[in-house]
């Protein structure tokens, strides 16, 4: 194909991967807008600033529902977005759903294009690792994905509740793998199980200037 033939290719891979981000729903998780200094949350919001900032390598946050990995992930893709950078963000289920209605004659879109959109985007950020279901086609096309990343180094977050034993052997050591991805296990309680006066309504502008420092950061939702 001729330069502007694959550029024009690229364009639709990218807008395709940019429709199923769905980021609108989490326009609010933001880390202007996350309690930092939360006991068990530290860590894992210190790594999430310096990756937004210069994504590179892996980062995987694993920890039980609402301690704050979407809020973290979700933060990292609203702000590569703001800097105009190429990402995908999805939930894994909704991804392999996308990926499986691309076989209907209906479909606009080609499997083999958005596969490999998904698979070489520059920025892929993975919500709920674990919460799939497990059959054979959905190991192996994850295993596709996640090999290709890792050959490649391509930035990737990922989050999950599942415990290393629960996932696929052929993706954990890849996700595990020290010279590539940084794990950190959250150990925060639930958010939702806080009192309501805890509870602050998140913010919806991000102030200028840099991104805040662990310790400016305020309480509000995660």
């Amino acid at each position: 194909m001729c330069e502007c033939l694959i550029a024009a290719l690229e364009e639709r891979r990218f807008a395709e991967l940019q429709r199923l981000s769905n980021l609108e729903a989490f326009r609010d998780k933001r880390f202007e807008n996350f309690d930092g200094r939360v006991k068990g949350v530290e860590r894992a919001y210190r790594a999430a600033l310096e990756f937004a900032q210069d994504p590179k390598g892996w980062l995987v946050l694993i920890g039980p529902y609402g301690c704050g990995k979407t809020h973290l992930a979700a933060a990292i893709a609203n702000y590569a977005v703001e800097c105009r950078q190429k990402v995908l963000f999805t939930v894994v289920p909704d991804l392999l759903d996308h990926l499986r209605a691309t076989f209907a004659p209906t479909s606009e879109v080609r499997y083999d294009d958005l596969f490999e959109a998904v698979r070489t985007t520059p920025l892929l950020i993975l919500d709920d690792l674990g919460t799939e279901s497990g059959t054979p086609w959905v190991r192996e096309k994850l295993y596709q994905i996640f090999n290709h990343r890792y050959n490649d180094r391509l930035p990737t977050v990922i989050t999950t509740n599942r415990r290393p034993e629960a996932i696929d052997e052929r993706i954990w050591s890849r996700m595990n793998d020290r010279a590539l991805s940084q794990v950190i296990e959250i150990t925060a309680g639930d958010y939702r199980q806080r009192p309501l006066g805890e509870r602050l309504r998140p913010t919806t502008r991000r102030p200028a200037g840099p991104l805040p420092r662990p310790e400016d950061s305020g309480p509000a939702g995660r």
